[in-house]
């Protein structure tokens, strides 16, 4: 939900700051691997010494990344099967470091087991959610829905939350509970949105089985398979890298 009405203004206010860097001779692919290294640091760094607030405020410095290196590449026009390849993944990286620096946290200084688990859940089903996507539509289907909770939302739940927590050590009372909060919202939700695409892929997958079995289906097909071949190859980095959230 957070795409749809997010990335259009994020990339929009982004955009100086992306022609700057080509300007400087930087490339969208360095941005990416440097955009990810930060986040990696400033989560498997901070998070497991219990330093939530700083983790957080050097993860956000580094996770709007994901839309400068696509907001370059377009100003480019490189687009690539490769930069969606490289984006896309490298995003499962950050977003399990994330997850997992909680997971150490709790299962160290934390000590609350049970939140270690969430945690556990929270990097698992989000790895999942967004290859049932990408799985659906790599044989084919259109995956027409996002679901409750994508990746967007996972993370602005999850680091808004432990940006706040971390003010505790700053004195302020009680805020340290938002943190376990989040993290069963966004086990909740990306629990709901995996069923919800589980569902979809089902239903597209039973219904494209029928048109298929339909008396001319053969024929309509191989027409629209040569199309298809075509506009394959018109998919842009943006396009990939949507695919698997």
């Amino acid at each position: 939900m957070l795409n749809k009405y997010a990335r259009a203004f994020f990339t929009r206010v982004l955009t100086p700051f992306a022609s700057f860097l080509i300007r400087r001779g930087v490339s969208p692919d360095t941005v990416t691997l440097l955009g990810t290294a930060g986040v990696v640091a400033g989560a498997l760094v901070f998070y497991p010494m219990g330093e939530f607030f700083w983790g957080t405020v050097v993860i956000t410095l580094f996770v709007f990344s994901d839309l400068v290196d696509g907001n370059m590449a377009r100003q480019l026009g490189r687009s690539s099967r490769w930069g969606a390849f490289l984006d896309s993944t490298l995003d499962r990286v950050a977003d399990g470091a994330i997850f997992g620096g909680f997971a150490l946290w709790y299962a160290g200084g934390g000590d609350d087991i049970a939140l270690c688990a969430v945690s556990i859940f929270c990097l698992a089903s989000g790895q999942v959610v967004s290859y049932t996507k990408a799985r659906g539509e790599s044989i084919g289907l259109p995956v027409a829905v996002n679901g409750l909770v994508e990746r967007a939302e996972r993370l602005v739940i999850s680091l808004v939350a432990a940006g706040l927590a971390g003010l505790h050590k700053f004195g302020v009372p009680g805020i340290q509970y938002l943190l376990p909060v989040a993290l069963w919202i966004v086990a909740v939700g990306s629990l709901v949105t995996l069923i919800q695409r589980v569902v979809t892929v089902r239903r597209e997958s039973a219904e494209a089985e029928e048109a298929a079995a339909e008396p001319g289906a053969d024929s309509d097909a191989a027409d629209s398979g040569a199309a298809e071949a075509d506009v394959a190859g018109e998919n842009s980095r943006q396009q990939g890298s949507e695919a698997a959230k």
